[in-house]
């Protein structure tokens, strides 16, 4: 209420400003006529010093008088801009004013509705961290999702055709005879997938990860985690959520649990962590891998979302020395290798340092900068890489297993 109240203030102000600039319009005098009314009031003074001094007779003197005194009654009429003589222009300020009134307070309630929440108060940061936290926690379940879709919201199958949703008819018999056999339960989760079916698929998927236990890979969590956000429409439940940490868990370089981690976060509100970890991905590489593309598609937006002037870099550009770099090296000496070493921790320290990179371009770093003795150096690139992942316990593992190596972890 308190909001409305002082734009309902600053609307009457601006609103008087504008109609007394109108008023002012109407009572204006005519700058032609105030400026003539001056001369002439000159001339009749000069008339009278003429006469004074004997230049002129009186009868003349009396003409130019009389002449002078019609011209000077003429002008101020005139500038007193008689409201009869010009009724438009009063008329005209005063539409003009409340014109500009209207279109101000219309447009700003517009722009207001577009861009602000009414209601609301700012936000300081910790408090939309926060907000964040609290949505994240409270997100719909996967039952909940995927009961609130329709099937034009999910993808179109990727095969179709009477025979072959006849063999899947029967490899489901089969599946419900035997509901321990493995192989069947991945097939079947395969084949409902090519059919669309992503609830069926991402169920039997479950029944084969819970038989396989301790096995399972971390390719086959980010399977699971694939098929329930296909299931869920592209929204990422705290199920999926909990399937691509799984796959992190069992691998932390798995890229489609990584793009999966950064769309979740994308969509609990928080852009800034989405950014980060999408913008190492791309720079991870490689270039050909399947979540590449998305995120290419995205990562503007996210960077917009969390503040950041960006532009994208190359996929794969960020990954330290080639191959060849390496097999060059071991053709060298001693002395020749630790100065071609010198030179790309360098150029890794300099790019970090401008760029920024990967969580394993910077514990490279920190590993590289330990092995050349330089453990002052490894430390603080280990404090600044704790900054900058510390929201990320996964790179955290990584930055902390670096500073062990080059004995610089606290």
């Amino acid at each position: 209420m308190v909001f409305w109240i002082i734009i309902c203030a600053l609307a009457l102000a601006v609103s008087a400003i504008l109609l007394r600039g109108a008023a002012r319009g109407v009572a204006a005098s005519d700058p032609a006529a105030s400026y003539d009314l001056k001369v002439y009031r000159d001339q009749m003074a000069e008339v009278e010093r003429d006469l004074a001094r004997g230049i002129v007779n009186p009868e003349d003197a009396e003409r130019t008088r009389t002449e002078i005194a019609r011209r000077i009654l003429a002008a101020d009429s005139a500038a007193q801009n008689d409201p009869g003589e010009q009724p438009t222009v009063g008329t005209s300020g005063y539409v003009w004013g409340i014109a500009i009134l209207a279109l101000l307070v219309v447009g700003s309630v517009a722009l207001y509705m577009r861009l602000g929440v009414a209601g609301y108060g700012d936000l300081a940061l910790k408090d939309r961290i926060t907000a964040a936290e609290q949505f994240r926690a409270n997100r719909p379940s996967q039952a909940d999702a995927e009961a609130g879709l329709s099937p034009e919201d999910l993808l179109p199958p990727l095969r179709s055709g009477d025979d072959y949703e006849s063999l899947v008819t029967q490899l489901r018999t089969v599946v419900a005879d035997r509901p321990n056999d493995i192989q069947g339960l991945l097939l079947l989760s395969v084949s409902e997938r090519n059919l669309g079916n992503y609830t069926a698929a991402h169920t039997a998927l479950s029944r084969y990860i819970d038989l396989r236990g301790e096995e399972t890979t971390s390719a086959e969590f980010a399977q699971l985690a694939d098929l329930l956000i296909h299931a869920a429409g592209g929204y990422v439940s705290p199920e999926a959520e909990a399937a691509a940490a799984l796959a992190l868990q069992a691998d932390p370089t798995n890229g489609t649990a990584r793009y999966f981690q950064g769309l979740m976060l994308a969509q609990t509100g928080r852009p800034d962590q989405a950014f980060q970890i999408w913008d190492r991905q791309l720079r991870i590489g490689p270039a050909e891998a399947r979540w590449i593309p998305p995120i290419q598609a995205q990562i503007d937006e996210m960077a917009a979302r969390a503040g950041v002037n960006y532009v994208q870099p190359s996929p794969g550009g960020g990954r330290g020395p080639s191959s060849a770099d390496i097999e060059a090296a071991g053709d060298l000496s001693a002395s020749e290798r630790i100065a071609m070493i010198e030179g790309m921790v360098s150029g890794l320290a300099e790019r970090l340092s401008s760029e920024g990179g990967t969580v394993q371009d910077w514990a490279r770093l920190i590993t590289s900068l330990g092995v050349l003795g330089r453990t002052n150096d490894a430390f603080s690139v280990y404090q600044n890489a704790v900054q900058v992942f510390a929201e990320d316990p996964s790179a955290m593992d990584i930055i902390n297993r670096a500073g062990d190596q080059a004995g610089v972890a606290n």
